[in-house]
């Protein structure tokens, strides 16, 4: 069995404690008049965060497209694609049927309903990552070939058009002058799901390519962070009403911070954050279960001061997530295919 990455498992802890808090905080936009402290130090939890997809994306790339890792077609389609499909449709079988119960409507009518909308893909909201996995796991086999024959001139270049279309255009597309443009060149974009594969394809040029320093990334993710916390603070006492354009995954600043935190995390081990790292996908899976039970219960509504409540409602789901996952790992069957 292959050594486990201590920088990826850091990074997937990290990102890990980030979707969770940006669930958090996304109560939080209508709660507070704009400006206020409150208000200001629920956003500085969401952008600080926001980058937690992305780095889930990055450590895929590490893993998949690094070439001493054999991945034939058939182990693709026998093995890793299966666990994410079974993982997403039964979880959203059963956030369908929690949903059921707690709205008091559970029946066999009700299941079969519930049954019919998951196969269809109308499934819980934050299960959206498990379809980028899969169309870039349905691409690795043509993204490895680039990878493995691309000069490091090479892929810069692929990063650059990624960075041009997939990122700068969606960002500032609705900006002067990009706005002034006629509705052909939107066809230029790279739409978030092939976007999703720019980053794995970023997360194995910082880990394998990339001559950049620590200071560098550091100076990356002090940047990104400003663009993504101040930038939005301005746009939204701008237009008066929540912007979220610099808070998207495929932002420009949510980018340049994913950049910089995957490049300052070091190379360390740690029993935490390698257990924390292999809980993560369970993690993700059920804390939205936790985060409604205590939103029902009026916990996040009662978040008078975000800059205490945020991390602590944060580090609560995430300690009730992994005792599920403690748990369900000793399930026969599932820590293989649903965990």
């Amino acid at each position: 069995m292959a050594s486990r990455d201590s920088k990826l498992d850091l990074i997937k802890t990290i990102a890990i404690f980030c979707v969770i808090t940006i669930h958090v905080t996304s109560y939080g936009w209508s709660m507070f008049p704009t400006g206020s402290f409150s208000w200001v130090s629920n956003m500085f939890w969401a952008s600080i965060t926001r980058a937690a997809v992305p780095l889930f994306l990055m450590c895929s790339g590490v893993i998949f497209l690094n070439p001493d890792k054999e991945l034939t077609l058939k182990k693709l389609y026998t093995k890793y694609l299966p666990r994410v499909i079974a993982a997403m449709l039964v979880w959203a079988m059963a956030y369908k049927t929690g949903n059921l119960i707690t709205e008091g409507n559970f029946s066999l009518n009700g299941l079969w309903k519930a049954f019919k909308e998951v196969i269809v893909f109308k499934q819980e909201f934050h299960l959206y990552y498990i379809h980028l996995i899969i169309l870039g796991y349905i691409c690795l086999p043509i993204v490895r070939i680039i990878t493995a024959k691309a000069s490091k001139r090479q892929l810069e270049y692929c990063l650059a058009v990624w960075f041009a279309f997939g990122i700068l255009y969606p960002t500032f597309g609705s900006f002067w002058p990009l706005s002034l443009l006629a509705s052909s060149p939107r066809l230029w974009l790279i739409t978030m799901p092939y976007a999703a594969i720019g980053y794995m394809v970023l997360g194995y040029y910082i880990r394998y390519v990339s001559s950049l320093k620590r200071l560098h990334y550091l100076i990356l993710l002090g940047a990104g962070f400003l663009f993504v916390f101040y930038g939005t603070w301005f746009m939204c006492v701008r237009k008066g009403e929540f912007f979220e354009n610099f808070l998207g995954g495929m932002s420009v600043g949510v980018a340049i911070m994913a950049a910089g935190i995957f490049g300052v995390c070091p190379d360390k081990k740690s029993r935490i954050t390698t257990w924390c790292s292999k809980a993560s996908f369970c993690i993700y899976l059920v804390h939205v279960f936790f985060l409604r039970f205590i939103n029902t219960e009026g916990l996040i509504g009662s978040m008078l001061i975000p800059a205490v409540s945020v991390p602590l409602i944060t580090g609560i789901i995430f300690l009730c997530s992994t005792g599920v996952y403690w748990f369900l790992s000793y399930v026969p069957g599932v820590k293989k295919w649903l965990i």
